[in-house]
């Protein structure tokens, strides 16, 4: 059996070697190509092809690097289509996946899309689109299930690879000892995104905005978990700008996981992150900036009126979110104290994270495995070559 894949990103990264070892365990002469990450790499991925260099995001961002990233998807394709692999799976990143997978399955070559792109919330053109892409779509969220089958797209509802990591029940003060900080301190994250174009746009705003909650909770302790050097520089760098070097705030490489469960709030950079921090129970505020013209763009296509996944699953504002202009530190900083002084908000947010994460837990890996494995064999046993 062989296996083509493409991951875009990190988190893309991370469904993919969950989901090759769980390949593995059904067929463990498999092998496995295409792009993928470090994570893929290690569960015996043969990557191409940097997955950096597709890590891309925003529509000003990606026209920069428009030419590089189709001379890599054509390039990839005509490997692939004379390898002929018995299925391909696309990781989430839909601009670049949704394209290969098409050209693939006109040719004959079963695709798998894995994460649906946000149809829920903009761009619901794209259903048909990803219909003539796909194969078979895996889903991560029960609510897309139904739009796909509306759709008449193969559809199937894996779960959240993370909800099965992360326990039901969070021990906080077992996780703030497990990081030696003190029990009476207020633990606030500060999670201000994984990309560096994130980090351009919103370090700045959360120093600033750890400053003014510093002011009004003198116990306070910040955790800030970034993933690469690059980043933990942009948001050294704006703590410099600010002259925030007295601010008490903990850098972190990674381990994000960590800071969330022992946090008592966070402030989010939105995206896959505001979903972690709901499952580890942690009350939040959720905030986002980018380029400009991006986010015009992209608001003319919103068919929710808000961003945040804890929202999106729950069908209304649980959190509160502060997006593009309105993210300031002045109002970040008051919405953070006003949650810090409720805790009757806290408890009713801590309550609807409990009921996500359990609709969530569904054994991830093993029934995404299950649902491309399925495919790849029917298409080995009608001989389409």
């Amino acid at each position: 059996m062989r296996i083509a894949m493409v991951a875009g990103e990190a988190s893309g990264d991370l469904l993919g070697g969950h989901l090759v070892n769980a390949l593995t365990s059904l067929d463990n002469q498999a092998s496995f190509v295409g792009i993928g990450g470090a994570r893929m790499r290690a569960a015996g991925f043969e990557s191409w092809y940097p997955m950096e260099k597709l890590s891309v995001r925003g529509y000003v961002e990606v026209l920069r690097h428009y030419r590089e990233i189709m001379g890599i998807r054509r390039a990839l394709c005509d490997r692939l289509l004379d390898e002929r692999p018995d299925v391909f799976v696309g990781i989430d990143a839909p601009d670049f996946n949704l394209g290969l997978e098409a050209r693939l399955k006109s040719a004959g070559i079963p695709t798998v899309h894995y994460v649906s792109p946000s149809v829920w919330a903009w761009r619901r053109g794209r259903i048909r689109k990803i219909a003539k892409s796909a194969s078979h779509l895996l889903v991560l969220f029960p609510f897309e299930a139904d739009l796909y089958r509306d759709a008449g797209l193969p559809v199937t509802y894996v779960g959240h690879p993370v909800a099965d990591v992360v326990p039901l029940q969070v021990g906080k003060a077992a996780a703030k000892e497990q990081l030696r900080l003190s029990p009476n301190k207020v633990i606030i994250a500060l999670l201000p995104g994984s990309r560096e174009s994130e980090l351009r746009y919103m370090a700045d705003t959360f120093v600033l905005t750890a400053q003014r909650i510093a002011e009004k909770i003198p116990n306070v302790q910040f955790l800030c978990p970034l993933g690469t050097r690059q980043t933990r520089d942009l948001f050294e760098a704006a703590i410099h700008r600010h002259q925030a070097q007295e601010l008490p705030i903990t850098m972190m490489f990674g381990h994000s996981h960590a800071a969330l469960a022992a946090a008592d709030l966070a402030l989010v950079a939105s995206g896959t992150a505001t979903l972690e921090t709901a499952l580890f129970k942690t009350p939040m505020v959720i905030t986002y900036k980018m380029a400009g013209l991006t986010w015009q763009m992209m608001r003319r296509m919103l068919y929710l009126p808000y961003v945040g996944l804890p929202n999106i699953l729950a069908g209304e504002f649980i959190v509160d979110e502060f997006m593009q202009d309105a993210a300031t530190p002045e109002a970040l900083s008051q919405a953070m104290l006003q949650l810090f002084g409720d805790t009757t908000r806290q408890k009713q947010q801590i309550a609807r994270f409990t009921a996500m994460h359990e609709t969530l837990r569904q054994d991830n890996a093993a029934r995404a495995a299950d649902a491309v494995m399925q495919l790849a064999r029917s298409h080995q046993r009608v001989g389409v070559r």
